[in-house]
């Protein structure tokens, strides 16, 4: 991976991405790309579901640096997996219990959620991240306070969305751009076919 640049850039919540008084009340920013002009990308991936001992080797092995937001039901039956990953030096963050379509919750029920996952990382993994995504990139203002109260500071989703057979973009010229973030998932031959 790069260095870290000298000067930390001033992550800002996307335009359209915005709740209201979402600058006002300092939560977390909502975004698809890290602001910087260096032809570099960012590759996370999502959930857990898949636990390939080949793929840690292959990804050491390729130095390929990435960071992972997982899911408690997805990793709760091998947390020792993810363990592995962690001294690899992958930062592992927050996707909640189970998943959730969180804009159909009570406030109280994203906190359970997203706290609670924070409570399972520091348990699992010695750690409270503070990067979270929500399921599904769908959120509300409820979601980004709730995150907030347990430790989070940004709330990074995706500008391109890579499958097996395709990638999706965010962006109308359906192209890479300095700074994207790049979303795929823990998936196995179960569920997608490749």
């Amino acid at each position: 991976a790069p260095a870290p640049p000298a000067k930390k850039p001033e992550i800002k919540a996307r335009e359209g991405f915005e709740v209201d008084g979402q600058e006002s009340d300092d939560l977390p920013p909502v975004f698809t790309t890290v602001p910087t002009k260096e032809k570099i990308v960012f590759l996370t991936i999502d959930d857990g579901a898949e636990k390939d001992p080949a793929f840690l080797r292959m990804m050491s092995e390729l130095k390929i640096p990435y960071t992972v937001f997982l899911t408690d039901e997805e990793i709760k039956d091998d947390y020792g997996y993810f363990k592995k990953m962690q001294a690899r030096g992958v930062t592992l963050n927050n996707h909640t219990l189970s998943h959730p379509y969180l804009p159909a919750l009570s406030y109280e029920e994203q906190k359970h959620e997203i706290c609670g996952m924070q409570d399972v990382m520091e348990k699992r993994y010695g750690k409270r991240p503070v990067l979270f995504r929500p399921p599904f990139g769908n959120y509300d203002r409820d979601t980004l306070r709730a995150a907030k109260s347990c430790g989070i500071e940004y709330a990074p989703i995706w500008s391109e969305e890579v499958f097996v057979d395709h990638w999706e973009y965010r962006e109308w010229d359906q192209d890479l751009h300095p700074g994207d973030i790049v979303l795929t998932h823990f998936r196995g031959t179960d569920d997608w076919d490749g």
